[in-house]
């Protein structure tokens, strides 16, 4: 028989201190014991001082999470590509291109997780319909594929991870792990779905602003309209979260 993932189902949770009043009891008396110099027994010296200097350590001596490989082909449009991405400003627009493209690989995952979660026989809270989840798993993707299309139309090699790249692939790591996890539900891995279009809606918001301060009219026209997209995600996304929530609030 399948594991429940009802979140409304009381288990044995042995997590709080309340789970064992005598034991938390001693615990908490053992600490005032060594915070206690007359009894001879120490507590751990220092602070968090020495854990704050070794992060800053850490942090001087480490190396940059990446860099932005120049432009690998002079041909065709490449060629006055390449002239534009000598700059410092073009550098950032191509690093946040690679960044969109990592994060909406990620996203059409992340959707693939919500959709088996919505299709699992996990009772009656799912009334989501999935082939609007599927139709927002899609447009992920040719959102991944239209930015790939203008990195290479600038002559960036797409395949390349840079530092933003790098960056959105740590963070939508946890958002993909928390909807693939087969003891969440359904409403949680929506949760996970609402935080990576918040995100991907301000992404997109800052690379249409730097498309258009590079000259890139016709890709700004291109991102307004995976913004529009992804806004319609997000009012989808929050209404069927809202609506999932209430329903396990009024089962409680």
């Amino acid at each position: 028989m399948p594991q429940s993932t009802d979140a409304t189902r009381l288990g044995i949770n042995r997590t709080g201190l309340q789970m064992s009043p005598q034991h938390a009891k001693e615990m908490l008396q053992t600490e005032d014991l060594l915070d206690d110099e007359s009894s001879g027994a120490q507590s751990s010296p220092g602070d968090e001082q020495a854990l704050a200097l070794a992060r800053q350590e850490y942090i001087a001596a480490a190396d940059p999470l990446g860099s932005i490989p120049a432009p690998a082909t002079l041909k065709g449009a490449a060629k006055t590509a390449a002239k534009m991405l000598t700059g410092r400003r073009s550098q950032v627009f191509i690093d946040k291109l690679a960044e969109r493209l990592a994060f909406e690989r990620g996203g059409a995952r992340l959707y693939d997780a919500v959709c088996a979660k919505a299709i699992a026989p996990s009772g009656d809270l799912n009334k989501i319909n999935v082939d609007e989840l599927l139709e927002i798993r899609d447009a992920e993707a040719r959102h991944a594929l239209m930015v790939k299309e203008c990195m290479e139309t600038l002559g960036a090699d797409p395949t390349a991870q840079t530092p933003c790249a790098d960056l959105a692939g740590v963070e939508s790591m946890g958002l993909l792990q928390a909807a693939s996890d087969p003891r969440t539900t359904l409403a949680q891995s929506l949760h996970a779905a609402l935080a990576a279009e918040l995100i991907d809606n301000e992404g997109w918001d800052g690379l249409i602003v730097l498309a258009r301060d590079m000259g890139q009219e016709n890709m700004a026209r291109r991102f307004e309209q995976a913004l529009k997209e992804e806004r319609e995600h997000l009012t989808k996304v929050r209404r069927w979260y809202t609506q999932l929530s209430k329903e396990m609030s009024e089962l409680m």
